[in-house]
């Protein structure tokens, strides 16, 4: 594909890397090394991405891979998975990135994906193309020194010491168990979890190596910063099967001496805050969103997924950049969504973006009624329409791509 402009759209090749590395280090204000860049392309494939090229310079840049990632209701969905996606600053504003995402989503299409996700670094680019936040994160810190724990809290106890290169097989195998229950996790492949143990100094943020605890249901890992306000420890990543196993992981990293706060990266209905004694000890420094999501396939999207009542509702859905939108009926009976195109008068009128957003059940329908980003035929539809689509877990990311 060539824009008027002379800009060219086509997969990149082997040759590309270096030319590729420079653009993506510019565009994110970091250099991997050799290493790194190796298992990034065991992720995503030179081959499989896609460049902008003028004349001989590469200015654009998209990658991908099909991911498998979990919706309400414990059923995994095929999913394209974007990263990576930079233009050149000398480039701006010559519709590299609308060109890069057309071809993109044309592939996606082709191979019959019914999600497209991503990880996104700015907010305010990719309304336009039908992307809504589906996954919320809360960063907080907890004064470590004042942390106490409830009487009626669990102490399961179970929790062990443990080096991280020396406990990889135990950490996957308890992700690959809460993957499968919690709405927006990946399956990590190989390459991820290589990256997570490597631990390259630029990831650290000035703090150490990784420390590890682990429990039969879950796991902790974390290192610790030197500062002139005291030690504090930076939770990287914990994931936990049972609530036993989340009360143990925090009572051991609470109890951490010498460390004056802790720093974590929460859901928005974690237990933390109601284990302690002060639930404003643990204080949201950052809200944020952690995971975007656009519906390629709209009935195969909301067949996929299973919903917590009965409805039957029209929904016409706009789509700004591509063919998924149009009105469908979807019906839901025990769980299960049946959704068909039908020329019925819509009861429900959204954005293809705002149907991502609801979709993992991380954003109800209310907020974007009261913003009027959806309208309703009648308001006795509303309150259904966010039951239905509401999830008894929070959604999370497993993995950052």
């Amino acid at each position: 594909m060539t824009l008027t402009n002379g800009i060219t759209i086509r997969s990149a090749t082997p040759d590309d890397t270096p030319a590729i590395r420079t653009l993506v280090a510019t565009s994110f204000g970091g250099r991997p090394d050799d290493d790194e860049i190796a298992r990034i392309r065991q992720l995503f494939p030179v081959e499989d991405a896609i460049v902008a090229v003028d004349g001989a310079r590469i200015v654009g840049h998209v990658q991908s891979r099909t991911m498998t990632v979990t919706v309400p209701g414990e059923r995994a969905v095929d999913a394209c998975g974007i990263s990576a996606v930079g233009v050149a600053p000398t480039h701006r504003r010559r519709g590299i990135l609308r060109a890069m995402y057309t071809e993109q989503h044309r592939r996606t299409e082709a191979a019959g994906l019914p999600l497209t996700i991503f990880t996104a670094s700015e907010g305010t680019i990719y309304g336009r193309f039908g992307y809504g936040p589906t996954v919320r994160e809360n960063s907080v810190t907890i004064d470590r020194r004042f942390a106490e724990f409830l009487p009626s809290a669990p102490d399961p106890g179970g929790v062990e010491l443990a080096a991280p290169d020396e406990v990889i097989d135990h950490i996957k195998t308890v992700y690959d168990r809460w993957r499968r229950f919690v709405p927006g996790v990946q399956v990590r492949p190989d390459a991820s979890w290589a990256a997570r143990f490597a631990d390259p100094e630029r990831n650290r943020g000035g703090g150490t190596s990784l420390f590890a605890f682990t429990h039969p249901d879950g796991y902790a890992l974390y290192r610790y910063h030197y500062r002139e306000t005291g030690m504090t420890v930076d939770v990287v990543e914990l994931r936990a099967v049972t609530t036993e196993a989340h009360a143990a992981l925090w009572r051991a990293l609470l109890g951490l001496d010498l460390v004056t706060e802790v720093a974590a990266v929460l859901s928005d209905n974690d237990p933390l805050p109601y284990l302690l004694t002060n639930t404003r000890l643990v204080r949201t420094k950052a809200r944020y969103d952690g995971l975007w999501l656009r519906l390629m396939d709209i009935p195969a999207a909301l067949s996929a997924r299973s919903y917590q009542r009965d409805l039957d509702l029209v929904l016409a859905v706009t789509d700004p950049f591509r063919d998924a939108g149009g009105t469908f009926a979807l019906t839901i009976r025990d769980g299960v969504a049946e959704c068909t195109p039908t020329t019925r008068a819509p009861d429900i009128e959204l954005g293809i973006d705002v149907l991502g957003s609801m979709y993992l059940g991380a954003y109800p329908a209310r907020v974007f009624a009261a913003a009027n980003r959806l309208q309703t035929k009648a308001a006795a539809h509303l309150h259904p329409l966010e039951e239905a689509f509401a999830t008894d877990r929070d959604a999370v990311l497993g993995w950052f791509f």
